[in-house]
């Protein structure tokens, strides 16, 4: 064919990159290099969903936390291709609990998700058989030990198992119970402080009786101590959240602790089926996601965070602590959501306005702000907040409290 025949048939055909190594989806058009990039929709707006400034900190009902860019980065990077879940999981499982100081590891979804998990793996071990009977547990051991003052709602994570929650407050109360149906023991990290006994007589009750003990640290990072500190200490499960202090998915967890125990609870988990743990899959991206949120939040400085969330505070305090009838403290929660937090009352004969009030103002303003309020009280922690919010939620709050003063 001759060179002019040839340059008029190429004329006539599509474009060379939709031919020869062309990623765009079937369908889709190139997008032409001279056009500009076509802004991203905001669909939070197209639906009419509300968004606000975060004064509350890493609440599940507001949507936990922001993930830094690095773990959007392997969230979106890891969505372009394929691989096995289970290996997935091995891998990331033995990054993690290296990390940890952990025997094992895996990524689940959420600590709720980590504590029916590694609850079912206590109650079957390795038998499948087992696996597939739960919640039935007839033939298993299947009683926990849990102090009283630990008994909350989150002991449904146990007992979606079909295992059942025996009552003990002291050691000798433990003692009594430990029978042969004792399958586990465990531990509300939050409610520490109010049971009669501490983490370590627990780990060490567990290990005089010979029964496994889980912990429930869901919000208990930072510091990042906690991360390893129950793995030293001897829990033979722990289950922390993801999307909370570390960063990471929201929707992910992990379970970490006994090799032996961790390879049981993923008898019941996704990819496989037949079991209780079926529907609580994480995807390879959030499995990625929580890795590398594990990994930076380890590598933080978090002195300087620690400094930048005081900082915060400092600003906020500044601009309402000398209104006259306010009151303002700066306290540090002991367990849960450890991180500086500024509490703001008032003097209802000076300031009239209510706790349930102010916050009803401040989610209605523009921008709109997400506090926690008493009855004549605000709770303002920072730590959620983007650099520069602060100033904002400063000016909001000292014009409300201004507005109400008599």
């Amino acid at each position: 064919m001759k060179r002019r025949d040839v340059i008029k048939n190429l004329s006539i055909l599509p474009a060379a990159g939709v031919i020869m190594g062309s990623t765009a989806p079937f369908g889709s058009a190139v997008a032409s290099p001279s056009l500009p990039a076509a802004a991203k929709p905001d669909l939070f707006k197209e639906l009419g969903v509300r968004t606000f400034i975060n004064a509350r900190g890493t609440i599940t009902a507001i949507s936990g936390c922001l993930m830094h860019d690095y773990v959007m980065d392997a969230i979106n990077s890891s969505s372009k291709k394929f691989c096995m879940i289970d290996e997935l999981q091995d891998k990331v499982g033995e990054k993690i609990a290296e990390m940890v100081h952990a025997e094992a590891a895996t990524v689940t979804a959420g600590c709720w998700s980590a504590m029916v998990l590694g609850t079912a793996g206590v109650l079957t071990r390795m038998d499948q058989k087992k696996v597939e009977q739960l919640p039935n547990v007839e033939g298993m051991k299947s009683e926990i030990l849990v102090q009283k003052t630990h008994n909350h709602a989150y002991v449904h994570a146990l007992t979606n198992t079909g295992a059942t929650i025996v009552e003990v407050e002291t050691a000798d109360d433990v003692a009594k119970a430990v029978n042969e149906k004792t399958a586990m023991m465990w531990f509300l990290n939050y409610a520490a402080n109010d049971g009669k006994i501490s983490d370590k007589e627990w780990v060490a009750l567990g290990k005089k009786f010979n029964i496994p003990t889980m912990i429930d640290m869901a919000a208990d990072v930072p510091p990042v101590s906690n991360l390893w500190k129950y793995n030293d200490m001897g829990f033979d499960l722990v289950c922390i959240s993801g999307g909370k202090g570390i960063r990471g998915p929201q929707s992910a967890g992990i379970l970490m602790g006994r090799k032996d125990l961790v390879a049981a609870a993923r008898l019941s988990a996704p990819p496989r089926g037949g079991n209780i743990g079926r529907g609580m899959k994480v995807n390879k991206e959030e499995i990625l996601g929580m890795y590398v949120a594990l990994k930076h939040y380890i590598s933080y400085d978090h002195e300087k965070e620690w400094k930048m969330w005081e900082d915060r505070v400092a600003v906020i305090n500044k601009a309402v602590k000398n209104i006259n009838g306010v009151t303002t403290e700066v306290t540090v929660p002991p367990i849960a959501n450890h991180t500086p937090t500024l509490n703001i009352t008032w003097d209802t004969t000076k300031i009239k306005i209510s706790g349930s009030e102010m916050t009803k103002a401040l989610i209605n303003g523009n921008p709109a702000i997400e506090a926690s309020g008493g009855n004549n009280s605000l709770s303002v922690a920072p730590w959620m907040m983007v650099s520069g919010e602060e100033k904002i939620v400063a000016a909001r709050i000292r014009e409300e409290l201004l507005k109400a003063s008599a």
